[in-house]
Order: C-alpha cells, then sequence, then structure tokens
C-alpha cells in the first residue's frame, strides 16, 4: 500500500467534499473544484476526515491500484488545502529594462524583445504586479488549483528562461540560478 495514500485528510471548517459516478467535487471559500479518480480507489468521507482504500476486485493490476492510491489522495489533498487556504507563487524578472504590468488578467511583459508579450490569465486566477525603482519587477499570481498556478508559472517562465552567465530571465522568488563562468583568456 501506498504510505502517502493511507494518510487521512482532515477536512477543514467551511469545506464540503461529495463524490457522483467517480469524479470528487471540493467547495470552500475560495472557490469549487472538481476531479475525476479512478474506480479501482474507493473514497469514504466520515468524522470531518477523507480516507482512501484500493479496491481489491478492481481489474487494474495491483502496481497500478498502489500508484493510484497514492496520487488521488494527494490531488484530493491538493485541491482542499486550495479551497480553504489558496496557492500563491511569486516570480522575479532579473534583467535591464524587463517590466511587467496587467490590466485586470492580462499581464504585458517587456522582457527584452522587439515587441511585448500579452498573457490573458483564466478568471479563477488573481494576479498582482509590482514594480519598484532600483529592485526588479515582480508577479505575484494566486489560484486555488495548484496545478493551474504551476502550469502559468511555467507558460511565464518559457517567455525569458534564466541563463546561467548573467542569470538573467523571470525566476521564482527566492530561486538561485548556478552560475557559469564566461571564456577565459586564451593562452598566448
Amino acid at each position: 500500500m501506498s504510505r502517502i495514500g493511507k494518510l487521512p485528510i482532515s477536512i477543514p471548517s467551511g469545506v464540503t467534499i461529495s463524490q457522483k459516478d467517480n469524479v470528487v467535487t471540493v467547495k470552500g471559500p475560495k472557490g469549487e473544484l472538481s476531479q475525476y479518480v479512478d474506480p479501482s480507489v474507493k473514497m469514504t468521507v466520515e468524522d470531518a476526515q477523507v480516507t482512501f482504500v484500493i479496491d481489491e476486485n478492481s481489474p487494474v493490476n495491483y502496481k497500478q491500484k498502489q500508484a493510484f492510491h497514492g496520487l488521488y489522495r494527494s490531488l484530493i489533498n491538493n485541491m482542499v488545502v486550495g479551497v480553504s487556504q489558496g496557492y500563491s507563487k511569486t516570480l522575479e524578472l532579473v534583467g535591464v529594462g524587463y517590466r511587467v504590468s496587467n490590466q485586470g488578467n492580462v499581464v504585458e511583459f517587456s522582457l527584452g524583445y522587439t515587441h511585448p508579450i500579452f498573457i490573458q490569465l483564466p478568471p479563477e486566477v488573481k494576479v498582482e504586479t509590482k514594480s519598484e525603482r532600483n529592485q526588479n519587477p515582480i508577479i505575484t499570481i494566486e489560484s486555488c488549483d495548484k496545478q493551474l498556478l504551476g502550469q502559468i508559472c511555467a507558460k511565464i517562465r518559457t517567455f525569458r528562461k534564466p541563463e546561467p552567465y548573467k542569470g538573467k530571465g523571470v525566476l521564482f522568488k527566492g530561486e538561485v540560478i548556478r552560475r557559469k563562468s564566461g571564456k577565459t583568456a586564451s593562452a598566448k
């Protein structure tokens, strides 16, 4: 059995979990999320706790059942945390002339290309940009969906990946880039 799958999920106050036709729906103050759960894993909700058990009669092989056991427990836990507390990631733009601004959920990046880059974020995502003098521009993204938040941050990073020579690019706040030395002086 999966060690992660065995752990029960405690349901905080204000969060409700319902299951219908192998689709689990979690509602809370920050939003509502739903996730398909494979029939080889049985979910039970009782006493403000959610537990997952492997269905031994399922035709899926045992190793796959174990993998699903831990996977769906983690996904449902992420949903419960997301609708109760929410997730947030902060990105930092390191480079001369790099700028970011937003109008609602439309974010405009100026990353050293000949043109600005616009990205339209989904309505369930909140974005905040901050540009102060003599500091790198910062973009903070918040959502109740951890997977969506990670996809958006990964997409933004692809606009200008961090490079190891000068350390420029779009970085997560506090991320350290392993630097390389440039060309050394050649021998005479």
